[in-house]
């Protein structure tokens, strides 16, 4: 399999694994609180549904935290289970390993920040019954930065070891 064919399935089971563990965890909060609706496939991902009038303002808030808890719990369970995945065999999985932290340190932080704010609602509008949306953008900039710095400082120099002999 050459570099590039590799990097791509990658970034696609990252995104599959993103969107099992992010929206996985919506449905079992849905699931377990009895307000589970549907599962909507869109254009950009799916989306659980939920019966809205049978949850509180905090309990919606709560569903709508599930997704983003979980993925930085995922990234952060890669980010300590590094050097097991760098010590496979197989490139493709060190790369889907690689591009699944990345994906599960970043995507919801950035999402919280800065994307909400073109693209609108999402988990947003339930959070935001939580906690003041301002003080949510605030934390999720500053995981952001975070997040990135143990890309950089702890994941990146470990996979760029363990693909320096990748042929191909």
């Amino acid at each position: 399999m050459t570099k590039k064919s590799r990097q791509y399935l990658s970034i696609l089971v990252a995104m599959i694994c993103y969107y099992i563990i992010h929206e996985g965890a919506h449905f079992l909060y849905a699931l377990t609180h009895g307000v589970f609706k549907n599962i909507n496939f869109m254009i950009l991902g799916v989306q659980i549904d939920v019966f809205r009038d049978q949850l509180g303002d905090s309990q919606l808030g709560w569903f709508c935290l599930a997704g983003p808890i979980a993925t930085l719990i995922a990234g952060y369970v890669l980010v300590l289970l590094r050097k097991k995945i760098c010590a496979v065999k197989s490139p493709l999985l060190k790369a889907c390993g690689w591009y699944t932290s990345m994906a599960m340190l970043m995507l919801d932080p950035l999402y919280l920040t800065v994307i909400n704010r073109i693209v609108g609602g999402g988990d947003m509008n339930g959070i935001k019954l939580l906690i003041p949306e301002n003080i949510v953008m605030t934390i999720a900039g500053v995981l952001l930065v975070v997040n990135l710095i143990v890309l950089m400082k702890i994941q990146y120099p470990v996979f760029t070891e363990a693909f320096r002999d990748v042929k191909n």
